[in-house]
């Protein structure tokens, strides 16, 4: 029975190795798309391993062939090369994992060369003097596979951000206003989704532009084109579809897929594949022994087309393919795939195929939006929780390498659906900065995080303008903290009016913490993870100095053994939070400074400024401080490196990329609303002239 295993492997290794690389390809190909919206950390880390498994099987499969001695003995298995080339090229929907992936495509071109040559070597030795029949659907097949996989490493090569660089830099202006004013179709008095996202791939430069941090200038031909095209839709909705484009563009082989080359290799592979396989069945298989292989090659022919013909379908129905058609200098082929509409029927009919076997990704258009999920985190949340810890706690902390950071960060963080309060509120102070010039023409904020609020309150002195702190994410932890003092104190929060400002400042303000302890790459600005590791040390000894240990039924702490994540809403938990945060100004109410914990007196006369404010009625606090928090949003998505936000798109994206772009598509706005006065005026000189 020991040796059963090793001697599977020796007899059937080649074997296992095919179908698994299959196997893995086809996952590939069903899920890598969860990715768009954001996916549990768990499906993410299976999606990540079959990713790098997908590679590395085929790989070490490829060099099996070449070493073993079997495909003398049986020559159809030699044809196998040809089909692993072709899962190393991988599906059309995922090319890169990382923007990483993307930025080492010099040595996967270096691995392409070796691993063709590998397969050549395979075929030669094993092939060349099998038969015409043999010989052939081998070629077919080869030419098939090493073109998918030199159009892999190409994929990745376009979707590197300086070649993004590069290739705008070379385009010219007139590219981008292409698209026909008419295709505008309203539902409910917005652009319908597919009118949308014809929008969004019109307006895609800005967001292009935006990430490779290239200006987006307009000519006075098409200045005026883009501000009505931006006029005409929400901007939400607008910029999320854009960076599911710079999604396409970055982790899949959508720039390389719509171009002539791209939609020829697609039409042609489906075709070779069916002629191989028909050259296969000619051949002689009667004196074949391992009839299994045989099983095992029709398996990987039957793959190859799937994937390949799902893979013409899906380039033919995509969004960027009306992008293709309507740039295209052959008029006769735009009009009969445009003007006709043959081409919107072939989408329909691949957006219905699509949502009967709809798997992983989304439907028809919703894969293309933001989830709208915030992720939230509250440090007084995590600083109450229980000293009995779960069991899962208890061995990450046990087995120790940072095992038991993670399961704080995720144990006692949660997601929630974002209010339209929130969107509202950041809306609206977009909108007010734009006017009042707080946004230069770079699209960048003028003021520190913050100031613009407390400034135009006359403001901007004493303990608020020391609570924004020196760096950035020391006036998140500031205002985090005080943010929770305020609410449990303060009269006007309870009231029922203040109710939609006060989930609006909770939702923010837990963000915020959530990208500090779990996206600090998400923040601009020095991390500051050992002033908060010591704002939770002292609100630890706070809450356990102050707090009277109550004992657990046996039914309560079997609960808490098993449980995975704490619930921020029982009323045991809410309660808790609202103590800690009545003790914390309780002990620094009257203290100006404190050695152990240099922050907590800031936070304590800050709230207490705002507690005096709201009862002297001079200025609603609970205003003051959700425009305070709103302004910090806003900076810190103004603020965040480009890589950082094009690095978040392959995991769903989150808030502050939206808020990134925003400024881009309001100085586009505001460059239309220069140039139609320019024109006015220049009219008006003219007419001034001839009278």
């Amino acid at each position: 029975m020991a040796a059963w295993p090793g001697e599977l492997w020796k007899r059937w290794s080649i074997q296992i190795l095919v179908l698994l690389s299959l196997g893995l390809q086809v996952a590939l190909f069903l899920f890598a798309g969860i990715r768009r919206r954001g996916a549990h950390p768990v499906l993410r880390s299976l999606l990540w391993l079959a990713y790098q498994l997908a590679d590395y099987t085929a790989t070490f499969a490829l060099g099996h062939l070449s070493l073993k001695g079997a495909p003398r003995d049986h020559p159809i298995v030699a044809l196998w090369a040809p089909f692993l080339l072709l899962h190393l090229g991988g599906p059309d929907n995922i090319t890169a994992y990382s923007l990483e992936d993307s930025k080492l495509w010099k040595r996967h071109l270096l691995h392409a060369v070796l691993q063709v040559s590998g397969a050549v070597y395979v075929l030669y030795e094993h092939i060349a003097d099998r038969g015409a029949s043999l010989l052939l659907a081998s070629v077919l097949m080869f030419a098939i596979g090493a073109v998918k996989y030199g159009e892999k490493t190409w994929a990745l090569m376009r979707g590197n951000l300086d070649s993004i660089r590069g290739s705008i830099e070379k385009q010219p202006p007139a590219m981008h206003g292409h698209f026909h004013p008419q295709d505008r179709v309203l539902k409910d008095e917005e652009l319908d989704e597919e009118s949308l996202v014809r929008r969004a791939h019109s307006l895609f430069h800005i967001c292009k532009r935006a990430v490779v941090d290239y200006p987006v200038m307009e000519d006075d031909s098409h200045g005026q084109d883009t501000t009505k095209m931006i006029g005409e839709v929400k901007l939400w909705r607008l910029m999320e579809t854009e960076l599911s484009l710079m999604y396409d563009t970055l982790y899949t082989k959508a720039p390389v897929i719509h171009t002539w080359f791209g939609y020829s290799v697609r039409l042609v592979s489906p075709l070779a594949i069916v002629a191989s396989l028909l050259l296969f069945k000619l051949i002689d298989k009667d004196d074949d022994n391992r009839s299994v292989d045989v099983y095992i090659t029709y398996v990987l022919y039957g793959g190859a087309l799937f994937m390949e013909t799902t893979s013409l379908l899906n380039a033919l129905g995509s969004s960027w393919t009306f992008a293709f058609l309507s740039t295209t200098r052959w008029r006769w082929l735009r009009y009969a795939a445009l003007c006709n509409e043959r081409w919107d029927r072939l989408r329909r009919v691949v957006a219905y195929l699509h949502h009967l076997v709809r798997v992983g990704g989304g439907s028809r258009y919703t894969s293309r939006r933001w989830s709208y999920t915030m992720g939230q985190y509250n440090m007084l949340h995590f600083c109450t929780r229980s000293v009995t810890r779960p069991l899962l706690g208890r061995l990450a902390k046990m087995v120790g390498f940072g095992l038991n950071e993670v399961w704080n960060r995720e144990h006692h963080s949660w997601v929630i659906d974002m209010p339209d309060h929130v969107k509202d509120c950041i809306s609206r102070h977009m909108n007010k900065m734009y006017k009042e010039g707080a946004v230069n023409s770079l699209g960048m904020l003028r003021n520190r995080w913050g100031k613009e609020t407390l400034v135009s309150n006359k403001l901007f002195t004493g303990i608020f303008k020391d609570s924004l702190g020196v760096e950035f994410q020391e006036c998140i932890i500031i205002w985090h903290v005080c943010s929770d003092v305020f609410l449990a104190k303060s009269d006007r929060a309870k009231e029922e009016e203040a109710w939609l400002d006060v989930e609006a400042i909770r939702v923010i303000s837990n963000y915020m913490m959530f990208l500090l302890v779990e996206q600090p790459d998400m923040l601009p600005g020095l991390p500051q993870n050992r002033m908060y590791q010591r704002t939770c040390e002292n609100l630890v000894k706070i809450r356990r100095s102050t707090h009277r240990r109550q004992s657990m039924n046996l039914g309560a702490t079997l609960k808490n053994l098993f449980r995975l994540h704490d619930d921020p809403e029982s009323s045991s938990r809410i309660a808790d939070r609202e103590e800690l945060a009545r003790n914390v100004y309780d002990e620094y109410e009257s203290r100006s400074f404190s050695y152990d914990a240099p922050r907590l007196p800031y936070v304590a006369q800050l709230a207490k400024q705002l507690l005096t404010m709201e009862k002297d009625g001079t200025l609603d606090s609970v205003k003051l401080v959700l425009d305070v928090w709103t302004d910090i949003l806003v900076y810190a998505g103004n603020k965040c490196s480009r890589k950082a936000h094009a690095e978040k798109l392959n995991s769903g994206g989150e808030l502050t990329t939206i808020l990134w772009l925003m400024p881009e598509h309001f100085y586009q706005l505001y460059l239309g609303t220069l140039i139609r006065r320019k024109k006015m005026d220049l009219g008006e000189g003219i007419s001034h002239a001839g009278a």
